[in-house]
């Protein structure tokens, strides 16, 4: 057994204080995620701001997994592609891990077991900490010997750092109150990796971490857990689901708060219904169901049960019944590969489902719009009386973001549409349900057992505006040909994009979604290049003034999006009047979140073109 320490690199680090980029390289099945997220929360507190991004494979346990943290005090903290430090714990992934540590960085690994000769580097510094060996000497049994190593490494950076000692400490007994030999087992790893790095390596290194004030309150969220919220707050009572990664944590955080704050305070009864249903198909038609008897009902799934879902849907559009829809989108297509991110799924949800149909989607970039935009789903479904889809991703909906913390207009009053009233209907000579459109061609419908009076057959075969079936063209095609207008005039509802303009912009950069980080820093490394452009960021479809407007205004515009077939490309192309020759795709569709690299070499290879 030996201790690797070399301390001379080929070219020596300068002092960077709060940016760098950390890559964690495990086995899946081994625990390291507690102590993964321990770092990143520690950091979170410590007022610094850091991203954290979980990449691990779609099997229980055996395949390697990569947890990667990236501080910047500029807030640019989108995925790196280069490491100032690798915590190298997977043999298997050892060579490609050791590659991706910039020139003066550093390697931290388990000495208990010699690196072989050709994985070293001479230009980088390489720590050995002997834990298995530590671990061993500590505790008894194997699985806790296992699970401490990550402690003991999680230790080892916190004195390399510089993280707030104290601060990990609380975390853990945070973490884990009620479980007193758990904890105690978790501080000794914990110190064993700190007493270790502190007796043996000059720490803390020359990247390093310094508290830093904030007047800003934020909070570290997940967008699963913000969407969930998100629904309870806009009023949700009835969600079907069928388990599916992503989404599956969604579903589990909306139960937890509503088995918190949607029960009767004095009979202690449920006032909500979770339903797990046998499909996808089934899901959303519960969903339909519940909806079209006046809950708010939704459900959350990914791809594959949004192709699933597409004749319910067809029939929510077509029936005018209002449905919220949470696609977490993964890399397809088929089960292709589910626990990586993607943006593929917007034209299957544009136009879902068989026969003309356009449907409402709503593009969050962050937690804090999975909050805002799951609120605004819900009204913009009952206004509209249709199906709307919030795309989230798999890098949005499971990883850790810090946003500010979220804030709720207690004057909120939900936006349930036309809804006929028992005294409405009365004053009525007759009710046609699909009959007298309001200005954004809306009809106005009726709940079940309000009235008689207001009693109709919600079909989605042909049907005439009182909604009598009927094969007749002209009668078929006056309904069909309202739906068109109702989804034109949603456009003037939707929430505005995000623009951001630059003095001597040389083109436009549109994107969508979880690009935004990605890109800002993108265009903010341009600028430094003195190549400037203008911003846009899609937040729904269908696409309003502001969209055509900036499409119209650039020569060149760039199309950043995480899909192979350039998919938001193809929805402006369809769906405004903008020349496909000006839109110029820049696209990354491997399944890892997207990085400022990828973006400033797609636009600077088709600028030199």
């Amino acid at each position: 057994m030996t201790t690797t320490t070399t301390t001379t690199p080929a070219t020596e680090p300068r002092l960077r204080v709060n940016d760098f980029a950390l890559k964690l390289a495990n086995v899946n099945g081994t625990g390291s995620a507690s102590a993964n997220s321990l770092l990143m929360e520690a950091i979170f507190r410590m007022g610094v701001p850091v991203s954290g991004k979980n990449l691990f494979p779609s099997n229980i346990q055996g395949l390697p997994t990569w947890y990667e943290i990236r501080v910047n005090y500029t807030g640019f903290v989108a995925r790196a592609q280069e490491y100032d430090l690798v915590v190298a714990m997977n043999g298997q992934t050892y060579e490609r891990d050791i590659k991706e540590v910039k020139t003066g960085g550093y390697v931290l690994y388990d000495s208990t077991f010699p690196l072989e000769p050709g994985l070293t580097r001479g230009d980088v510094t390489f720590l050995g900490l002997p834990l298995a060996r530590m671990c061993n000497d500590h505790f008894r049994k194997s699985r806790e010997r296992i699970l401490m190593k990550n402690i003991a490494y999680a230790g080892a950076l916190v004195a390399l750092l510089g993280i707030d000692t104290e601060m990990v400490e609380h975390l853990l007994d945070e973490k884990f109150a009620g479980k007193a030999k758990l904890r105690d087992s978790n501080h000794v790893a914990l110190q064993l990796g700190i007493d270790y790095a502190r007796t043996h390596f000059a720490c803390p290194l020359e990247i390093r971490l310094e508290r830093v004030p904030t007047a800003e309150e934020t909070i570290l969220i997940d967008g699963n857990t913000a969407t969930a919220l998100g629904c309870l707050y806009a009023g949700a009572t009835v969600a079907a689901w069928y388990p599916i990664t992503p989404s599956t944590s969604l579903m589990d955080a909306f139960t937890g708060f509503c088995e918190k704050y949607r029960r009767d305070p004095e009979t202690g009864r449920s006032q909500y219904l979770i339903i797990q249903a046998e499909d996808e198909i089934a899901a959303i038609g519960i969903v339909v169901g519940a909806a079209w008897n006046g809950a708010r009902a939704f459900t959350s799934t990914s791809g594959p049960g949004i192709s699933l879902m597409n004749e319910i849907l067809g029939l929510a559009y077509y029936a005018e019944i209002p449905a919220v829809v949470v696609d977490v989108q993964r890399t397809g297509p088929s089960t292709g590969m589910p626990t990586r991110t993607q943006q593929a799924d917007i034209m299957e949800c544009a136009y879902a489902s068989h026969g003309d149909t356009k449907h409402i989607l709503l593009f969050p970039g962050n937690p804090s719009e999975c909050f805002d935009l799951a609120v605004r789903s819900f009204d913009l479904a009952e206004r509209f009386q249709t199906p709307v889809i919030l795309l989230s991703d798999l890098d949005i909906g499971m990883n850790d973001w810090v946003v500010p913390r979220l804030s709720w207009n207690d004057s909120y009053v939900p936006d349930r549409g036309a809804v006929l009233t028992a005294e409405m209907l009365e004053r009525l000579t007759a009710f046609q349900r699909y009959s007298q459109p309001d200005a954004n061609f809306v009809t106005a419908r009726t709940l079940p057992g309000v009235s008689p009076l207001g009693a109709y057959f919600a079909r989605g075969s042909g049907h005439t505006e009182s909604g009598i079936y009927t094969e007749i063209p002209d009668e078929y095609q006056k309904v069909a040909d309202r739906l068109s207008k109702k989804h034109a005039a949603a456009a003037r509802h939707m929430p505005d994009p995000v623009i951001e303009r630059r003095e001597g912009a040389r083109f436009g950069v549109v994107t969508v979604g979880g690009c935004d980080l990605a890109v800002r820093e993108a265009l903010e490394l341009l600028h430094l290049r003195d190549v400037d452009a203008d911003y846009l960021r899609v937040r729904a479809f269908p696409f309003g003034r502001a969209v055509e407007a900036f499409l119209d205004e650039h020569e060149l515009l760039f199309v950043v999006e995480q899909n192979r077939d350039a998919q938001l490309r193809s929805l402006l192309t369809l769906e405004t009047s903008v020349s496909r020759d000006k839109l110029r795709s820049v696209l990354s569709y491997g399944g890892f979140p997207l990085s400022a690299a990828t973006v400033v070499d797609g636009i600077t290879h088709e600028l030199r073109s």
